[in-house]
């Protein structure tokens, strides 16, 4: 018979007198997989830091395998056997995947370090994930889905009787994600209890027996997921019907706006070239690996060009840093927001106000504090930012609000070409729709978007016209009433040397 491992009773927690939980309730079973679901800012990363040590609760009692823990630390839970994959990386880039992996536990002998043993474990968490990774490989020179994939071997290590999952999924292929779940079906067979995060609900059907929603702080709901549905759990999670899940307008795209011809950038942009035209929406569809993200970096003047040109409305541009990409009127929303688009110490007006002061200088070159809040309020309203403050730093937000606040810093600019780049990875519902109805507003003000997205019924639902890459090749392309999933991935894998991926999935 299966026993609450875990009781969280009445846990209240507040930051800067803003309260973040208000009395919250939760119990988890051993052999149990419970997906505890809410908007970004519902407060589900703030009870799994409460759980794991990282966050000390103001109010409530935890108990874990029976006993009553006054004071949680997280040397405390790992002794518990609680493991926390969390959502934001938290990887050592300049050290090897072996030695992030078994980071504050290193093997030693006489005083010294004990390298052989670690990489040889690491090797075989490794080959449970079928992840071809060589334990010496430095993670920094890996790819997002990669070291996502890394995270979650460093917490599978600690042989963990708890596991937290935040948002394990976002970054990872199909074939990445069905592994996964194998290895979840598996922990949950050996009594391992698994607490899920995720906005990706079409997931909790693989791996799900009972869903736990959050909003504002509050418990709102729970019941096994076979005695539920998926319209019951949005409307729990939103407090509202979401009628539409891709809130698509038609238009009638206008004359080009962006052209980009022989695109070569590194082994990962080779010979791209395309067209965007006003009020459209062509989305970049492609396996993890083809070249997208490479395309925009290079596009943005992020990362360098050998060859190739671009014209923005019928002009040739130069594009050598991203100040001449945002000079000549194209914008980055970047894969890696908490990386390349936020400075988590700022402020979220400083974060907002940032890539903007040359349109917010005013007298004797000070920063005109008028027009600044204008534009702070405009990016809180039109995209719903939750915040407390505009003066609350940005690290304090949630995944989805850092996201907004990425793309609320370009809407006061007079832009012509948006380049959305996983816009929606790690979010919820409610704002994946705000994300959408962005994405139509800048389609029906006659600017040109370009969106990247790994998840083929986004790109089908919201694009127009759909570019497909392979191998840093445009392998494809086609209007989106003519395209399904199957011909998606059939120029996906277009090289020989993607075809096992394409099997895998």
């Amino acid at each position: 018979m299966s026993q609450n491992i875990v009781e969280l009773r009445r846990v209240s927690k507040s930051f800067a007198g803003i309260r973040a939980l208000d009395g919250v309730s939760l119990t988890l079973e051993s052999g149990e997989v419970l997906a505890l679901l809410g908007e970004n800012g519902a407060g589900k990363s703030t009870l799994m830091k409460i759980l794991g040590g990282i966050y000390t609760r103001d109010a409530g009692t935890i108990r874990v395998f029976g006993t009553e823990i006054e004071e949680m630390t997280p040397r405390r839970a790992r002794e518990l056997g609680i493991a926390i994959i969390h959502q934001e990386l938290n990887m050592c880039s300049h050290l090897t995947v072996a030695e992030n992996i078994f980071l504050g536990r290193e093997v030693t002998r006489s005083g010294l370090l004990h390298d052989r043993p670690m990489r040889e474990r690491a090797a075989e968490i490794l080959s449970r994930l079928n992840i071809d990774i060589h334990p010496d490989t430095v993670v920094g020179s890996l790819p997002i889905s990669k070291q996502q994939m890394v995270e979650i071997a460093k917490a599978l290590s600690t042989d963990a009787r708890i596991l937290i999952m935040d948002e394990p999924t976002s970054a990872l292929t199909s074939k990445e994600i069905s592994d996964l779940f194998h290895i979840i079906r598996s922990l949950r067979e050996q009594g391992c209890g698994i607490i899920y995060i995720s906005h990706r609900l079409e997931e909790l059907a693989h791996i799900v027996d009972r869903v736990l929603i959050l909003r504002d702080g509050r418990y709102i709901a729970e019941s096994r997921f076979e005695d539920t549905t998926m319209p019951e759990i949005i409307a729990n999670m939103v407090g509202r019907e979401i009628k539409e899940k891709f809130p698509r307008i038609e238009s009638s795209p206008g004359r080009t706006i962006l052209s980009v011809r022989g695109l070569n950038a590194g082994r990962q942009v080779r010979d791209v070239s395309f067209d965007l035209r006003e009020g459209e929406i062509v989305g970049v569809a492609g396996l993890m690996g083809a070249g997208r993200t490479e395309m925009t970096r290079a596009l943005f003047g992020a990362d360098p060009k050998e060859s190739g040109e671009i014209t923005l409305d019928g002009e040739a541009v130069r594009i050598d840093r991203p100040m001449d990409a945002i000079e000549a009127g194209i914008v980055l929303v970047p894969e890696d927001r908490k990386n390349d688009g936020l400075c988590t110490k700022l402020s979220i007006r400083e974060n907002i106000a940032l890539p903007n002061l040359d349109m917010l200088e005013g007298r004797l070159s000070a920063v005109d504090r008028r027009r600044e809040g204008e534009m702070v309020r405009r990016a809180a309203s039109d995209l719903s930012i939750k915040m407390s403050d505009p003066e609350q730093s940005a690290e304090s937000l949630s995944g989805g609000n850092q996201q907004k606040v990425v793309v609320g810093k370009w809407l006061a600019r007079d832009f012509r070409v948006a380049l959305f780049d996983e816009p929606t990875r790690g979010i919820d519902v409610a704002a994946k729709a705000e994300i959408y109805h962005l994405m139509n507003d800048l389609k029906r003000r006659g600017l040109g978007v370009l969106f990247i997205s790994s998840e083929m019924p986004e790109i089908l639902g919201i694009a127009d016209r759909i570019i497909v890459m392979c191998d840093g090749r445009v392998t494809g392309e086609m209007p989106a009433a003519e395209a399904t999933q199957e011909r998606i991935l059939e120029l996906a894998t277009r090289f020989e040397d993607k075809l096992g991926v394409a099997a895998g999935d």
